[in-house]
């Protein structure tokens, strides 16, 4: 299991997380219920932070990629770590700003942004947009002159970096929905035309090479081959970009095989970009510029667990034995989308060794609803709860209410203490927004 300080086993033989018994938050609040440390989150905030501020003199800011867990309180958390953050659609921007989070402290990505999110990005005053589209480019242009603002923008770019877990390659692939090739000549051409905007004021570049990465190195070509991209502009065009966001992706443990990752670690990745970064500066003569990152699973991936109460039992002799929970993939989708690794752990019997090899299976009307497959446990029964580990990150972000469902609530855990960031769904919140027209009575 992970050995990171958010999670240890008490006196009483039970999982604890940020100094909560497991079993304790189960009866108090039930189950599903996705768990948060708080501590956690704070120190990965401060590490990333203290790295920009120690190694590249303060010149950037770390901003949390919303995409892995949106809600209220972690942008709180965000502005009381005097970080950024990043978001991806109009709701995650409508919620930052509810919670109070600085706009200028924003950046809003998107391939294809409505209207009306670009509308309210402009309105509130955000800081960044990172721009992916000529059509984009045109909209926002025109509703800065009809809104009589001027909107600071990124570009993005593809680097011609694909990256995978334990290796990457060089390639000059272009087929991808998100952002601009610098090998087929398209980043030039939008910068050319970006430069025209009279209401936009174009001050860098934007990329993200993947998700789930550990090796360090394939961050660092990113960051080289972007700087190289930058002096080619200048060179070509006469502009000298002074803002890099080199968007985010580093990886976390989920089970066996993945590295376990230390805080040290995540600060070690974010040293090599700077590195890469100041190094490909000093080589294209180019000034140092404002470093953006946008670290998500890193900050919460390993914080949260989801716990849940074992319930059916199904032993297929000679083939499989599943052990079902009470929830499935309507509150964690990722093994149903792309056969997820995690680690489980019976939470009320932690010390036990595990005895056999099960799948763990949800309770969706889903023969592919599985949260996680061939895990050793010990022989689970009903009414065990059972703690799925590393699931702070794209968790309660995708669950949906399939099958009815109710999105389990997420509490935030710190010295012991609990309480919800979100709150329980109800029946009536899943109908509350059904109709039966007047022809149906």
């Amino acid at each position: 299991m992970n050995t990171r300080e958010t999670l240890k086993i008490n006196s009483a033989g039970h999982l604890s997380i940020g100094g909560a018994d497991t079993t304790e938050l189960a009866a108090r609040f039930g189950t599903p219920l996705y768990v948060m440390d708080e501590q956690y989150i704070r120190d990965m905030c401060a590490a990333y932070s203290k790295a920009i501020r120690t190694d590249y003199g303060g010149n950037g800011l770390v901003l949390y990629a919303s995409k892995a867990f949106s809600c209220m309180a972690i942008y709180r958390i965000a502005e009381q770590e005097g970080i950024g953050v990043d978001v991806v659609s109009g709701g995650e921007l409508y919620t930052a700003l509810k919670a109070g989070f600085p706009a200028e402290k924003i950046c809003l990505h998107g391939n294809n942004k409505l209207a009306t999110e670009l509308s309210l990005a402009v309105e509130s005053g955000v800081g960044l947009i990172a721009v992916d589209s000529y059509t984009e480019l045109d909209k926002l242009d025109a509703l800065c002159a009809e809104k009589g603002k001027r909107q600071e923008i990124l570009l993005r770019i593809n680097p011609g970096v694909e990256a995978h877990t334990h290796r990457f390659i060089q390639t000059a692939k272009t087929d991808s929905k998100f952002g601009f090739s610098v090998a087929d000549g398209t980043a030039e051409k939008i910068t050319a035309y970006a430069l025209k905007k009279e209401h936009l004021d174009l001050k860098g570049y934007h990329c993200h090479i993947g998700s789930q990465i550990f090796e360090k190195q394939s961050f660092a070509l990113a960051a080289e081959k972007m700087l190289g991209f930058m002096a080619e502009m200048r060179d070509k065009l006469g502009f000298t970009a002074s803002v890099l966001n080199l968007g985010g992706g580093y990886g976390i443990w989920y089970a066996e095989g993945d590295a376990q990752q230390s805080v040290s670690d995540y600060t070690a990745y974010l040293r090599t970009v700077i590195g890469a970064v100041k190094a490909s500066a000093a080589r294209f003569a180019m000034p140092e510029p404002y470093l953006l990152i946008e670290p998500g699973r890193s900050i919460v991936g390993e914080a949260g667990i989801t716990l849940y109460t074992v319930g059916a039992i199904k032993d297929i002799p000679g083939v499989k034995k599943y052990v079902a929970v009470d929830g499935g993939m309507f509150d964690n989708p990722r093994y149903a989308l792309y056969q997820a690794k995690y680690t489980a752990i019976l939470a009320n019997r932690a010390k036990e060794p595990a005895t056999e090899r099960v799948s763990v299976a949800g309770k969706c009307c889903e023969s592919g609803d599985i949260v996680c497959a061939d895990v050793d446990l010990p022989a689970a029964k009903e009414g065990d709860i059972l703690a799925v580990l590393s699931t702070g990150a794209y968790n309660y972000s995708m669950a949906s209410n399939y099958n009815r469902n109710a999105v389990p609530p997420v509490v935030l855990v710190k010295n012991g203490k609990a309480d919800y960031i979100v709150k329980p769904q109800s029946y009536e919140d899943i109908v509350r927004n059904d109709v039966i027209p007047e022809s149906l009575r």
